[in-house]
Order: structure tokens, then sequence, then C-alpha cells
């Protein structure tokens, strides 16, 4: 379920209470995502395409770095960079709670889901390469049913964003229709877990301003 405007406003004060203490590069990320994340849930009931984009700016924003000329393979490899921290700075294991067991069916369900699969996609675009997309995804399924076995929190979260990176660019390069019948429970299921998980992220985060979260690409310029 999608985050309520309570917790919008814890994260908001507690920027304002750390922002002396905290670099300005995090507190520039924090800020920008925390904006994103408000406007997110407010459009998850009408409309779920806008929740999802928004959510994943926001999640840009919190870790994205300089991806040179190629942001696909660069995003997707600091995926893992960012989760390791994120689950190394929560002792709490807050998030492992929502991927555990808040969002457990949500996340069976995109595993299971084709239509999020890169390889899929690759096929059926004349890719001969990946004739073999169902092996794929069977190997696929089964790493990510070991990452579940052994409770790796942070491998199971890469291999979530993985998916829900390929939602993202059917999304926001045009692959979809606005408002579409076909496929619309994973992009609201997928809206409704970043909205849940994104604020821990961004609470996490400002606990540990001595964890090195990056400096964003794009600071604020004169």
């Amino acid at each position: 379920m999608a985050v309520v405007s309570d917790e919008f406003d814890y994260l908001r004060d507690k920027h304002r209470q750390h922002r002396e203490q905290n670099s300005p590069e995090l507190n520039l990320r924090t800020h920008r995502s925390i904006s994103w994340i408000a406007r997110a849930a407010a459009l998850i009931e009408e409309d779920p395409d806008a929740a999802f984009i928004f959510s994943w700016i926001a999640f840009n924003a919190a870790y994205a770095k300089d991806m040179a000329d190629d942001p696909g393979s660069f995003a997707r490899a600091d995926f893992q960079n960012f989760f390791d921290a994120l689950v190394r700075c929560d002792p709490r294991g807050r998030i492992a709670h929502e991927i555990w067991y808040q969002f457990e069916g949500v996340v069976a369900e995109l595993l299971d889901n084709k239509y999020i699969f890169s390889p899929f996609w690759k096929f059926h675009n004349g890719d001969a390469e990946y004739d073999n997309w169902e092996l794929r995804f069977g190997s696929a399924k089964k790493a990510a049913q070991y990452a579940i076995e052994e409770q790796e929190t942070a491998k199971l979260l890469s291999i979530v964003f993985d998916r829900l990176y390929v939602l993202r660019n059917q999304l926001v390069h045009g692959g979809a229709t606005w408002n579409s019948q076909v496929n619309r429970k994973q992009v609201r299921d997928g809206a409704e877990l970043l909205l849940s998980l994104l604020p821990v992220f961004i609470d996490t985060m400002l606990s540990n301003p001595d964890e090195d979260w990056g400096a964003p690409y794009y600071p604020v310029a004169d």
C-alpha cells in the first residue's frame, strides 16, 4: 500500500533537522527524492502510470551518478552497490521487512512476469541471441529463488529493480499506452512497491550521513 502523508511530513522534518550536519550532496539528493515521492503518492489512485514514473525519478534522485554514454548498463551496475549500502546501513531490517513481508506476493508476481523480463523483448525484436529467452527466464527465477531462500535482501532488491527498470523503459520510451487496460497490474504494483520502499531508503540515507552516497550528477549550478 502506498505511504501516507504523515510519512512524508516525517521525512521532510527529518531532512530539515539534519540539514546542518549532513553534506550538501546528501541534502540535495534526499530533498529532490522526497519531492518526487510526494508527487507520486498523490497520483497513485488516479494515475498509476504517472505515479510509477515519478517514483522512478525519486529513485534516480536518490542513487544516480554519472551514467556516461550508456545509462542502461551503468544504472543496473549501480543498483547493487546502492542496495548493498542501504542494507548495510539498515540494522533494524526495515527494508527487509518491506521486501520479504509487506510485498512478498507482489515481488513473486513481478519475478514471474515475462513482460518485464528484458530478454523476452530482445527476442521479440529479432535478436537471435535471445531465442533462448525462456531458458534465461527460468534461470533468472532460480537466481531470485536462491536470494529469497538465503534472505539476501540486497540481491533480491537488485533483481526486482532490474524488472522494474524494464517497466520503466516501456513507459518512458513510449512502449505502452497511457492508462491502457493491458498489463496494468504490474504498473500499479510497481508504483506501490516503490512508494513503500523509497521513504525507507531516504530515511536510511538521512540516518547514515557518513556513508558515501555519491554526489548528484546535476547539482544546483549558477
